[in-house]
């Protein structure tokens, strides 16, 4: 049970929002939390591929080569990083849009920019209440090490998390099962006592066939899969998940 201090405490990083849409059947001793779209805001990173290839829907059709692929890597045996790949798919996205493909140095500074996100803004309130309500916290992405570690420093989340995690050093990319189970084995936490908090309908479906809960943050554009498990919570923003754990 938290402390009256850490309920007060708690409710003042919280704006006031929705009221909760679901309740957690049991409160979880680990949260692990997707990076890309979940705590960053890949903005910055749309409108600069959208305008190299002028087209609305570049960045859109990119991100989801850049997630085909890497299914296809895990699926076949094989891995490249998040970075390969992702530079690969600006290739076949050129070569979609019957445009020339970018010389490396272009292409390089494209993905560099993933580095310089900035966190959505309810982020941080959501990631205060959770830390204060005593909440273990890690994050798992399937960019590589050495990205994610720029990411959040860039973002200055850094603090809030016990370990900063990436599927590198496993070469299976999220969903597969054993990315989840094996962040648990190492955190000493049992799949049913962990939370992915995630804005993605295929990562939670992911943790949830691994046997863990999921928070689904449904930020616009993102769903569920139907054909999955309904998200053990659901909420807006970061700040109502927090709220439906604490309370």
């Amino acid at each position: 049970m938290l402390s009256s201090l850490a309920r007060a405490t708690a409710a003042v990083a919280l704006p006031l929002a929705l009221p909760a849409m679901s309740l957690a059947p049991n409160r979880p001793k680990l949260l692990i939390f997707d990076v890309n779209e979940t705590l960053l805001d890949l903005g910055k990173l749309q409108r600069a591929v959208n305008q190299e290839f002028q087209s609305e829907t570049a960045f859109k059709q990119w991100f989801a080569l850049l997630l085909q692929y890497s299914l296809v890597d895990t699926v076949t045996g094989h891995y490249h990083n998040f970075g390969q790949i992702g530079d690969a798919a600006l290739d076949m996205l050129a070569q979609a849009l019957g445009q020339p493909a970018r010389p490396a140095g272009r292409k390089k500074a494209l993905l560099a920019i993933i580095t310089e996100l900035p966190p959505h803004p309810d982020i941080i309130p959501g990631l205060t209440a959770l830390q204060q309500a005593g909440f273990r916290m890690v994050t798992l992405t399937n960019s590589p090490d050495a990205t994610g570690q720029k990411q959040m420093a860039y973002a200055g989340l850094t603090g809030f998390f016990e370990q900063l995690l990436s599927i590198d050093s496993l070469r299976r990319y999220k969903p597969h099962p054993d990315t989840y189970r094996t962040t648990c084995e190492r955190l000493k936490v049992a799949p049913a006592q962990a939370m992915l908090v995630a804005a993605h309908g295929w990562d939670t479906a992911g943790a949830q066939r691994a046997g863990l809960q999921a928070a689904f943050i449904a930020r616009p554009g993102q769903q569920t899969y139907p054909l999955a498990p309904a998200p053990t919570l659901t909420g807006p923003t970061l700040s109502d998940i927090a709220r439906q754990l604490i309370w």
